[in-house]
């Protein structure tokens, strides 16, 4: 098998090549690859757009799989050979899929492949928040016993919202019912969705919000859903609601956010995802000791990771070999593109 990390010109021993920006994608995906004519080479997470161009354009890529960096529209034109754009993943925000569509290369997610692997990430972080976990274990490392005056929250009876009911939002419902919550959804892409799964669904996010103890991003980030939760839609929410976002980052204010918590409009957040990743190392967020945050991790577990490298591969080969891209997968250029 050719998988090699780029260290200047490489020469595979296949008929066509891809570039993979991440050290590292599932076997199962290079052997696959490989056993259709396809080279598999690696370009490091968050290189710099014009390192990634210069080795798209000296290997002459057919196509390429993304897993994190920002693909410009200088990445996407340095190579006259690509034809596809292959999402590791189903996020393409740091993806210029208008740049894309203007030199026809189709962009192509990997549709469900860690629906799950979010949803329960999702579930983790709003456990971690209305448990007050993290604050107990400092109190109690730091030599102190709250046990006398702490009395902790309940999930049975609690309202959870969703903004976003594709796949991940589904399994977060799902879940959330099954541990007692009683789950509210507002996706006016996906009307009667809620209801056919016997949810509530709102129409309205701000008259949602204030009946609310969990908030829950599940939708992506589009120029509609940037600061899709400002400073007024946190002051709409109850003093002892927390939020969850393990979407894009750039849905919720950052700064609103850490305005809010700081001054306790809102009990606690979890983001595993950030308008800038890595985010800076003196975000006003790093403060707070009711926040949690977690490296836009959720959808990356062994058997995610492996189902959707094996999709991205699987969109690669089929546009290599001259088929039509997958409707129900490609990215269109409405879409907020990087």
């Amino acid at each position: 098998m050719t998988h090699d990390v780029i260290q200047g010109v490489q020469h595979g021993q296949r008929g066509r090549r891809i570039l993979v920006t991440h050290n590292k994608i599932a076997e199962k995906a290079i052997r696959l690859l490989n056993e259709h004519d396809v080279d598999v080479f690696f370009s490091p997470p968050y290189d710099p757009s014009g390192v990634v161009a210069k080795r798209a354009a000296d290997l002459g890529i057919d196509g390429m799989m993304v897993r994190q960096g920002r693909i410009t529209q200088e990445v996407i034109a340095a190579s006259a050979n690509l034809k596809v754009i292959a999402k590791h993943g189903v996020g393409i925000d740091n993806v210029d899929i208008a740049a894309a569509a203007k030199l026809g290369i189709p962009v192509l997610r990997a549709m469900g492949s860690n629906s799950r692997a979010v949803a329960e990430h999702t579930i983790a972080l709003a456990l971690s928040l209305i448990k007050e976990v993290l604050p107990l274990d400092k109190a109690v490392k730091a030599g102190e016993w709250p046990k006398p005056t702490f009395t902790g929250k309940d999930f049975l009876g609690a309202t959870i919202g969703l903004i976003g009911y594709g796949g991940i939002g589904r399994e977060t419902a799902r879940m959330a019912e099954a541990l007692g919550m009683e789950v509210v959804v507002h996706d006016p892409f996906a009307p009667g969705a809620a209801e056919a799964d016997g949810f509530v669904s709102a129409t309205d996010i701000d008259a949602m919000l204030p009946s609310l103890d969990i908030l829950s991003i599940h939708c992506p980030l589009t120029a509609a859903t940037r600061d899709l939760i400002d400073a007024r839609r946190l002051d709409l929410m109850k003093k002892s609601a927390v939020l969850v976002n393990t979407a894009r980052g750039g849905i919720i204010n950052e700064a609103a956010l850490a305005g809010a918590l700081a001054a306790g409009t809102v009990a606690g957040a979890a983001l595993d995802s950030f308008a800038t990743e890595p985010p800076a190392v003196d975000s006003p967020l790093w403060t707070l000791n009711t926040l949690i945050a977690t490296p836009h991790i959720g959808g990356v577990t062994y058997g995610s990771a492996e189902s959707m490298a094996v999709i991205a591969a699987r969109h690669i080969i089929s546009v290599l070999d001259g088929n039509a891209p997958d409707e129900h997968s490609i990215a269109h250029p409405t879409e907020l593109s990087a």
